[in-house]
């Protein structure tokens, strides 16, 4: 991987900027039918997506969770943007999370957002710089007082915080669906399984016919960061699963052991752009906001 460098704010104790103050009453995102000035409290993507994993060979995560894959920002009509800032392609997110005393936040990553080959620092590191540097609102430039990096804590902790409200292995069991090597299910039990709870559709994605992938859409009032997230229908998603599906448990004797291993210091590093994560999901063209 090609890395350079790039000297940011030591790793003290540091101080936290303020993100943009939204009034209650912004609009909605896919929801406006004029123009939004700026965009600090409109977050010009749309549709946002909290997508878990479900890894059962390799498995990865507890055998009773799925586990998180990230928090993608969609346009509304389903198409997305990816790798919008090649200055903010960072390679240390735990040191970052760390100098902002989000220690109980990396305990938690540790445990539920997982690679499946154990690599979960450039998973990380893959999710922040493809998806989390195309939020508008995340911007440096709507923090008040910004200090480099403090947008990488916040994005973090959003998708942690919206993963807690989504427990998908409870959804599916309070149906009776359960993982299984002796039974299928159908696509409509377990979509209206996941429908339940929030009272519009989940997108499902399975591979060679077996559950693998949820992604829950939202639409944000607000900024990413201590916005309004509201349920949405997804747009622009197709249903990638069977009608008869495999839900199979995880095999956790088959889980790559994990190395997360990283040296904290006043040095920062950026990457080029890698394409090896982000499983089952097309690449589009990068996008760069102006």
């Amino acid at each position: 991987m090609i890395k350079k460098s790039l000297t940011f704010a030591a790793f003290a104790a540091t101080a936290l900027g303020s993100p943009p103050s939204c009034s209650t009453n912004s609009p909605l995102s896919c929801s406006n039918t004029t123009n939004v000035p700026g965009t600090c409290c409109f977050e010009s993507g749309g549709q946002v997506l909290q997508t878990q994993f479900w890894d059962t060979n390799p498995a990865s995560g507890p055998a009773d969770s799925w586990t998180i894959h990230g928090l993608w920002p969609d346009f509304c009509d389903g198409t997305f943007p990816q790798y919008c800032d090649e200055s903010r392609q960072y390679t240390n997110i735990s040191c970052i999370l760390e100098s902002y005393g989000k220690t109980d936040l990396l305990s938690y990553m540790n445990t539920y957002w997982k690679d499946y080959e154990g690599q979960d620092q450039t998973f990380w590191e893959h999710e922040w710089g493809k998806h989390g540097t195309c939020y508008s609102t995340l911007r440096p430039s709507c923090y008040t007082d910004y200090t480099p990096q403090e947008e990488v804590a916040d994005f973090f902790q959003q998708t942690v915080d919206l993963f807690k409200g989504l427990n998908t292995y409870e959804f599916l069991k309070n149906a009776s669906i359960v993982p299984s090597t002796a039974k299928n299910y159908t696509n409509a039990e377990i979509m209206a399984a996941l429908r339940a709870p929030r009272g519009v559709n989940a997108t499902i994605e399975c591979s060679d016919g077996q559950l693998d992938q949820v992604y829950y859409t939202f639409h944000v009032r607000g900024s990413i960061d201590g916005g309004t997230f509201v349920a949405a229908e997804p747009v622009g998603e197709g249903n990638g699963c069977p009608n008869s599906i495999q839900y199979l448990p995880k095999d956790l004797s088959s889980a790559y052991p994990t190395n997360n291993t990283e040296v904290c210091n006043s040095t920062n590093t950026t990457s080029s752009r890698s394409y090896g994560y982000g499983k089952r999901r097309v690449e589009h063209p990068m996008y760069i906001y102006e």
